[in-house]
């Protein structure tokens, strides 16, 4: 399976103040802020770039994300995020290997059902350590949804 590193999410209690920090400790680049809303779970998330680096800082407002906030706290990195070429092609890899990718609620995610609100594609892979999860991103799809959150920042940086 081919992967290349994209990113760690951060749970954070407040999304604009977490960015003003970081836009001004790094002169970091700021996404705009996204939602993600589906079967319960609700965040707001925006990507902090600052030169090659990158990661996402997420303010859980319902759902299962919110409950790790209140019990972990701020600040906890609870997932690596990787990017793959073909997304389908490691979903059948996984399931070869006797894994079954996950959706973000911990529940099986069939091969049909990787698509997300933000349009990529995207699975999990079942949690081994406690609250820490590893998400698999299509490579194509992410730089389309990093384009369009960065708008014309992330054309120019290319």
């Amino acid at each position: 399976m081919q992967l290349a590193f994209s990113h760690v999410d951060i749970l954070v209690h407040d999304l604009q103040a977490a960015c003003a920090y970081y836009e001004s400790l790094f002169d970091a680049d700021i996404s705009r802020t996204l939602t993600w809303t589906r079967d319960g779970l609700d965040v707001r998330y925006a990507v902090v770039r600052f030169g090659t680096e990158r990661f996402m800082l997420v303010q859980p407002l319902a759902g299962n994300l919110k409950d790790l906030l209140d019990t972990q706290g701020e600040g906890t990195i609870y997932r690596h995020c990787y990017a793959t070429p073909d997304i389908a092609a490691a979903y059948d890899e996984l399931v070869a290997k006797g894994v079954q990718p996950e959706d973000e609620h911990g529940r099986p995610l069939s091969r049909d059902a990787l698509q997300t609100p933000s349009g990529a594609r995207i699975l999990w892979l079942p949690r081994r350590f406690r609250h820490f999860s590893i998400e698999l991103l299509q490579q194509d799809e992410l730089d389309a949804f990093l384009r369009d959150a960065f708008g014309t920042a992330e054309q120019k940086s290319q």
